[in-house]
Parts: structure tokens; C-alpha cells; sequence
């Protein structure tokens, strides 16, 4: 084990050239990429005194540890964020604006695989113990946890099947050992869980996922209502305008859903009903333009938030709704906005092999929600929701149509479809008060 991570060390330190241009070239298009080099190499000054480490590597894994954070700092915890992206770091400094003033918290980018890079955050920060998010295993980060005493756990813990099965193969089960580094892991599922015991963790811990414990913002959920009534939606009024949310859309996916947008349009039209709205929102800033492009390219007439809306959600007095086929989400930070104007909700990456995104989220707002064939990202709560019949899984853009036009159009299919999601959200919540049963007594022990 050793001399497999001295090698890959070695690996990265010739590599660095590669590693500052990648980075310098993210940076034309996120500029925070191109900024706090330092961090990058550990050095990270902070007044905290002794803080918890709480490690999220994306937005995503960082909003869903947002219950989970706020609850250690009301024990009265300091906490140092860490994140690889620009995105996480600008989402921490949002969720934690008020703490981070009052001196509670700090964010910082975590450190390259570098020993003496981690050792000296570790010496700058020194922190009680770390908490890690969803999966990690950065073999030398966690290498140097292990051998400079740092006290080291894993929470909203996931290791999903494909990822198991391959790396027990590869590399003689080198990345597998490595989660013997975690002396607490607090599993999102019995299934995750069986998989850690597996690898020989010692303390595993069935405490849910906090995802579900997070609070929607009341102001996108008012706005949400207001602009359904003043435009006619379904979410306001049963007998409204038809609305279908594509959420999280990646590459590769926008030809599937340009094709049931286009099913649903021509089943309503021979119906003679209210023609949809449909709502879609790319998962990266990146992707904005590209998506206008390709709806745009197939005669849909598209207006993007950012052009129709302020930042209040105020609309824009010279907009007719009814001309518009396409909302196009341009914007970060405001999905309960997005979820809470529609009547159904169709997650993507999982029209692609990449896993689906966040379902719990629309599982909240009690709508109905749809994938594609590829869940394996969210086994928990995938296989869960499948089984209690508030996901839906489809092969393809016609089944999908199919179903979607089942529940717009057949009002007692979606009131029990709505209730079940309801149902589903109210029995997996309460994972944070199971994440602080367990973590706070172990800090207890190990960090005093």
C-alpha cells in the first residue's frame, strides 16, 4: 500500500504542469479556478481554534450536507470547508453567509494529492477531527489523515455497486483498502452499509442521508406560486396549463427529451388541450447556450429566466406566456424554483450512463419523478423510491411521453402519485438527528 502511494505521488508531482493548465483553462470560464493557488497547496490560515474538517467535493455533495453542518455548528463547533470546484465554494459561502461573518466557519479548496501539501493544511488548519461526504478516497489526503492522527469519518456514506465490484478488482483492491482509513461511516442504506463491512470498516452506522432534511427556500416557493397563478399553470390550478420539468439535463440527453417534448405537444394538440409548458434546466452554466440552441433548433419557442425574470422573480410586463413553449432554468441556486412550478419532474443523467442526479429534492415538493434507465448514482434512495412506486423508471423518450401524458392527463393518477411522494419524503426524513446521534459522541472520544 505504501509503495503504490508513493508511486502515485510521484505521478502527481510530474504531473503538475498538467494539473495548472487544466485548471488555468477551467478558468476562462469560471474565473475562481484562477484564484487562491495557495489553497491548493495547503496553505489555508484560519483563526479557528481546533475546527471540524467537513470535506464536500461538488455543490451537490455540499447542499446535501447542509443539515449536517448547521446542526454541528449549533452544538457550538467550528467547521473548515473544503471543495474542489468553484461551484462548491461559492454555493458554501451562500449557505453559510452568516456564520462564515461571525467568525464559526471558514472555505477554503482542498489540497492537491500532495503529502506535504495536506501535511500543511493539517499543521495551518489543525482540525479535531474530518468528516468526508458522500465517497472519498483520495489515497494520499486520506494516507496522511491516517498517519498524522486526524481522527477521520465519512457522512451521507454511498459506494455504489459498479464502483464496489471495480475496484476490488483493479489495481489488486488498492482503492477498496483504502476506506479502511475511516474509523465511522454512517451509511445513507443497509446496502451501502453491507459493502463497507465488507472492506473491513469497523464502525458502520445506518443513518440515512440529510439531503432529505433540507429546507426549500421560501422565497423561490412563493415566487413559484405567484407566477403559476398569474400564468395559468396546472400547479395553481387543476384545470391550468400542463407543466413538465427536465432537471439536471447533461450531455447527450437534450435529443431524448426534445423528442417526448415534442409526443406530449402533439398528444394535447389532438386532444384539443391546453398545450405544456415544459421547464429545462442544464446541470452546468456551461451548457446554457447549447441547450437555447438545440430547443431552439427544433421549433421550440424558448425564453431563459435570466430574460424574462428579475432577480425578485418579477416577470417581465411585455412576456406572453402562452407564446412560450421552453423556460430554460439559466440560472444557479434556484431548483425548488424550477421543481415547485411544475406538475412532474424527469431527473437527467440517467438517459446517459452517468447515474441520475438528486431525486430527493422534487420528492420534497411531493412531485412525481421520472429516470431513465442509468440510477446506478442513486441506488439510495433509487432503489427505494422504485419499489414504493414514487419513481418511475423508463427505456426511452417515447415511454417516457407515455407516461408523462398517463399522469397530466388523469387527475386521480397524479393525486396518488403526489401522496406517495409525500409518504416516501416523510418516512426517510430525520437523517441528520441519526447523523448527530452517532457523530457527536465519537468527536466526544476522539477529539475531546
Amino acid at each position: 500500500m505504501a509503495g503504490l502511494i508513493a508511486l502515485y505521488q510521484l505521478l502527481w508531482h510530474s504531473l503538475l504542469p498538467v494539473v495548472f493548465l487544466f485548471l488555468w483553462r477551467r478558468g476562462r470560464r469560471e474565473p475562481l479556478y484562477r484564484q487562491f493557488w495557495g489553497e491548493r497547496f495547503g496553505n489555508t490560515h484560519t483563526p479557528l481554534h481546533r475546527p471540524l474538517w467537513v470535506h464536500s467535493a461538488s455543490m451537490g455533495e455540499l447542499r446535501g450536507a447542509a443539515p449536517l453542518v448547521r446542526a454541528l455548528l449549533a452544538e457550538g463547533l467550528s467547521i473548515v470547508i473544503t471543495t474542489l470546484t468553484p461551484a462548491g465554494r461559492t454555493a458554501a459561502q451562500q449557505l453559510f453567509d452568516e456564520p462564515i461573518a461571525q467568525g464559526r466557519l471558514a472555505v477554503a479548496y482542498l489540497p492537491l494529492e500532495l503529502g506535504w501539501a495536506v501535511r500543511r493544511f493539517i499543521r495551518q488548519v489543525n482540525p479535531r477531527a474530518a468528516v468526508m461526504t458522500e465517497i472519498d478516497t483520495w489515497p494520499v489526503l486520506l494516507a496522511t489523515l491516517r498517519t498524522q492522527g486526524v481522527p477521520l469519518a465519512m457522512a451521507n456514506a454511498q459506494y455504489p455497486k459498479e464502483s464496489f465490484i471495480r475496484d476490488r478488482k483493479r489495481w489488486w483492491g488498492f482503492r477498496a483498502a483504502l476506506f479502511q482509513a475511516y474509523e465511522l461511516v454512517l451509511c445513507k442504506s443497509d446496502t451501502h452499509a453491507q459493502r463497507f463491512r465488507q472492506l473491513g470498516c469497523e464502525r458502520v452506522v445506518i443513518a440515512g442521508e440529510t439531503r432529505f432534511d433540507l429546507p426549500a427556500s421560501p422565497q423561490q416557493l412563493h415566487a413559484a406560486s405567484e407566477l403559476s397563478r398569474q400564468w395559468g399553470l396546472a400547479t395553481h390550478t387543476p384545470s391550468g396549463r400542463p407543466v413538465v420539468c427536465f432537471a439536471s439535463v447533461v450531455v447527450g440527453e437534450d435529443a431524448t427529451f426534445v423528442s417526448t417534448m415534442q409526443t406530449i405537444r402533439q398528444a394535447l394538440a389532438k386532444q384539443s388541450a391546453t398545450p405544456p409548458l415544459f421547464v429545462c434546466v442544464p446541470r452546468s452554466p456551461q451548457r446554457f447556450d447549447e441547450s437555447e440552441r438545440l430547443l431552439a433548433e427544433a421549433g421550440l419557442r424558448v425564453v431563459r429566466r435570466s430574460a424574462c425574470l428579475d432577480a425578485a422573480f418579477q416577470p417581465d410586463e411585455n412576456l406572453k406566456m402562452a407564446d412560450v413553449d421552453v423556460l430554460l432554468g439559466d440560472s444557479l441556486g434556484e431548483m425548488y424554483f424550477y421543481l415547485a412550478l411544475s406538475q412532474v419532474v424527469v431527473v437527467g443523467g440517467s438517459f446517459v450512463d452517468t447515474g441520475a442526479h438528486n431525486v430527493i429534492e422534487p420528492l420534497a415538493l411531493k412531485k412525481p419523478v421520472m429516470v431513465g434507465p442509468s440510477i446506478w448514482g442513486i441506488e439510495y434512495p433509487g432503489a427505494e423510491a422504485l419499489a414504493a412506486g414514487v419513481l418511475q423508471q423508463h427505456a426511452d423518450a417515447n415511454r417516457l411521453a407515455q407516461a408523462l401524458l398517463s399522469l397530466l392527463t388523469s387527475p386521480q393518477a397524479y393525486a396518488q402519485a403526489t401522496a406517495g411522494a409525500a409518504a416516501f419524503f416523510a418516512e426517510h426524513g430525520g437523517a441528520t438527528d441519526k447523523h448527530m446521534a452517532t457523530l457527536m459522541p465519537w468527536l466526544q472520544e476522539r477529539a475531546p
